[in-house]
């Protein structure tokens, strides 16, 4: 998931959703969960061994895993604010489904799982790595993979935004309350600088504004070129391209990481 740029304690970096975890499951979840079936149901479907799920956040490409696959599935999350709805997801699984997901709340570098998947899945996470972080993520990804393994990323954007671009997200209803938000995108040096905004108004929706906040992320632009050039490092070799663009589909090569 994205990484804040909060200004915290390192021993408190791990928490930076704090704001953005309340909201995102009722103002993204329906959209993104239709998107992950679309980009990733198959080859989970056809996974032997086990998933990989790097950034999980609230668990979107873990419960699809865990129902379109009958192997075990990795979730790797750091940030405990998203890991937190993660987990009450999976306690409201059957214990057979739970049984087979394990939770590993750090980075996949720390979590050092070897060969234990067939299959990774990076969504709605590689644009938010700093490149250095970005590139000394796919050595441990290749430990995790078995040779032969798939990986599929979410491709991040290419290029800096010419101008800034605003998302509004479709309001919700709970009970009494609506809740809404947008994000905003902008080049900022050589990042992209991505302000979420969410409130909450009374009365349906028509009544008072009863809470607003406002998270900031940093997003780091990469070309599908590059990406590949840098997987090839760690063992890489490109699939053919996917119907989507978004997504690059590479295979761990026999002799795994180099």
């Amino acid at each position: 998931m994205y990484a804040s740029i909060a200004d915290a304690p390192v021993e408190e970096l791990q928490d930076d959703y704090a704001v953005s975890a309340e909201f995102y499951d009722i103002l993204q979840a329906e959209r993104d969960e239709a998107r992950v079936r679309r980009l990733y149901r198959g080859d989970v479907g056809r996974a032997r061994l086990g998933v990989l799920d790097v950034g999980a956040g609230t668990g979107r490409v873990t419960l699809m895993s865990l129902m379109e696959s009958h192997v075990a599935v990795h979730a790797v999350e750091p940030a405990r604010s998203m890991r937190s709805p993660l987990m009450t997801r999976l306690a409201s699984l059957p214990a057979g489904l739970r049984m087979r997901v394990t939770v590993h709340p750090c980075t996949l570098d720390e979590a050092a799982l070897r060969g234990v998947a067939d299959v990774a899945v990076c969504h709605n996470t590689i644009a938010c790595l700093h490149p250095a972080a970005r590139r000394a993520l796919w050595p441990a990804v290749a430990e995790a993979l078995v040779p032969g393994g798939v990986l599929l990323v979410q491709l991040p954007p290419a290029r800096l935004p010419l101008k800034e671009t605003t998302y509004v997200f479709p309001a919700q209803r709970v009970g009494q309350h609506e809740y809404g938000g947008l994000m905003r995108s902008a080049t900022d040096g050589n990042r992209i600088r991505t302000r979420f905004s969410y409130w909450v108004r009374g009365e349906g929706g028509a009544g008072a504004v009863l809470r607003e906040h406002t998270e900031t992320f940093w997003m780091w632009p990469a070309s599908r070129t590059e990406l590949i050039g840098e997987l090839s490092g760690s063992g890489f070799a490109p699939l053919p391209e996917r119907t989507d663009p978004a997504v690059l589909a590479v295979r761990l090569g026999s002799l795994g990481r180099r």
